[in-house]
């Protein structure tokens, strides 16, 4: 357990946590209910996957952040659609043997705080893998900012989901994580 200006990281349940995950998420991501309904289901499915981790930032036993992630498989969906922009890039390797952060995020009013990074942090240090991979808004946002100052690299970028409009980029870090110095991204 870890203590950030009066919030608590600790490990949580993904299965219970979802819905609260997920309403988190809707505010800090800016989603449509039905957006949220489709992404539930898909957080139920990541919580039985094999190696998955999840922690939470409670502040007064209300979840105001959280993050996931769990071992890459080439079969996983996210990894079957980045496969041919990372193998254009020469990057193709960074699908095995990783860790990827499936979602990270931090309510508005809790944002610059030292959260996320604390959460990514948690997540990857107890991975056991050497590198970690994730996706992220393709725009200067906080988030990438907060990716590069503790490592992360662009591999891809201009990545496109399906069934979005924003295109994305594919950052990937060697682990343990840099020690981000900007003071957004470790503001306390």
């Amino acid at each position: 357990m870890e203590q950030h200006t009066g919030v608590t990281i600790e490990a949580i349940d993904l299965a219970a946590w979802a819905p609260y995950a997920l309403e988190v998420q809707a505010e800090a991501f800016g989603l449509t209910p039905e957006e949220v309904a489709v992404r539930l289901h898909i957080v139920g499915r990541h919580a039985h996957q094999p190696g998955v981790r999840a922690l939470g930032a409670f502040d007064s036993g209300r979840l105001v952040g959280f993050g996931y992630g769990m071992p890459n498989a080439r079969e996983h969906w996210w990894s079957t659609v980045i496969q041919p922009y990372l193998e254009a890039g020469g990057y193709g390797d960074w699908l095995d043997g990783v860790f990827a952060v499936t979602e990270l995020h931090v309510l508005p009013a809790y944002q610059g705080r030292g959260l996320g990074s604390a959460l990514i942090r948690g997540l990857c240090d107890a991975s056991g893998k050497d590198r970690s991979i994730l996706s992220a808004i393709d725009a200067e946002t906080p988030a990438r900012r907060l990716y590069r100052a503790l490592g992360y690299r662009d591999l891809a970028r201009a990545v496109r989901f399906p069934n979005t409009f924003r295109p994305y980029a594919v950052m990937g870090a060697t682990l343990p994580l840099a020690a981000a110095h900007s003071p957004a991204a470790n503001s306390r």
